[in-house]
């Protein structure tokens, strides 16, 4: 590994993964002062509902309807919902507040740490992290445990920035010129659950490929719709015209950003 672009950052020189030194405090109420959980919610909903149609098509193809679903960090339980008309879902989120509010709404979650918080027993035909992988420290253990937890064929689908997306590689090229904000955002440096890993598509396969899976297949999901977009711009700048300035401004690249590589990769992988 070498030093990249802040003290906190590395680079590996043979494969480009991506690491930071950041420290996750989930459910520290301190790191949550500078977040408003709801209005996050708000400008998320439309996109991850979406993408998240998308992958449930894909995922059809491989594995049949009625099987077992765990879906990793399921958060607000948008994937849970989506995912319950093809199986039987269940879901494990850290954040406390979170996970009692998607509970409350009637959808079967446990709070707690994958895969502290299952038995040693318990296996599913399908394991799921969405935007998730990419926050676990110990990733390595994290997909021994998927591993463990998987029926015979099972499937492993991940979810996840990617290092070679538009927007981060641009992000890279302002951090260079002084302009860090945009390169820590995609880290979420100083957010409750920081980014600590970023992979590509090259090097997110051989990794997982080594425990144990053989890549079934890997697409690009958009990183900006249409739908949804104004709340997501106006979460974070909360001044309503500078938001709208700045909706109009995205909104006429999204035609163009279809020709450059996208900051959202999805791999589903068998378990071997």
């Amino acid at each position: 590994m070498r030093a990249g672009m802040k003290p906190w950052h590395a680079v590996c020189t043979g494969c480009a993964y991506e690491q930071a030194a950041l420290e996750p405090v989930i459910n520290d109420p301190h790191a949550h002062a500078n977040m408003d959980e709801a209005e996050r919610e708000t400008a998320l909903r439309a996109i991850r509902q979406e993408n998240f149609a998308e992958i449930l098509q894909h995922l059809a193809t491989l594995v049949a309807p009625g099987g077992r679903l765990l879906d990793v960090g399921c958060a607000h339980g948008w994937f849970l919902e989506a995912a319950s008309n093809q199986y039987q879902v269940l879901g494990i989120e850290p954040d406390e507040a979170v996970a009692g509010r998607t509970s409350a709404r009637g959808l079967p979650v446990r709070c707690g740490f994958f895969p502290n918080v299952l038995a040693d027993d318990e296996r599913f035909d399908v394991i799921v992290f969405n935007d998730v992988l990419e926050h676990i420290p110990d990733v390595r253990a994290a997909v021994d445990a998927c591993h463990r937890h998987l029926n015979p064929n099972g499937v492993l689908v991940l979810n996840l920035p990617n290092s070679g997306g538009f927007f981060y590689r641009l992000s890279k090229v302002l951090a260079r010129a002084g302009v860090a904000g945009p390169f820590e955002r995609l880290w979420q440096k100083d957010l409750p659950s920081p980014h600590v890993h970023y992979f590509n598509p090259a090097n997110l396969s051989r990794l997982i490929e080594r425990h144990g899976f053989r890549s079934e297949r890997a697409f690009q999901l958009p990183a900006i719709r249409a739908n949804g977009l104004y709340e997501r711009i106006h979460y974070v700048n909360r001044n309503r015209l500078t938001a709208s300035v700045q909706y109009l401004g995205v909104a006429g690249t999204l035609p163009f950003l279809k020709l450059f590589p996208s900051d959202i990769v999805v791999g589903m992988y068998r378990k071997k």
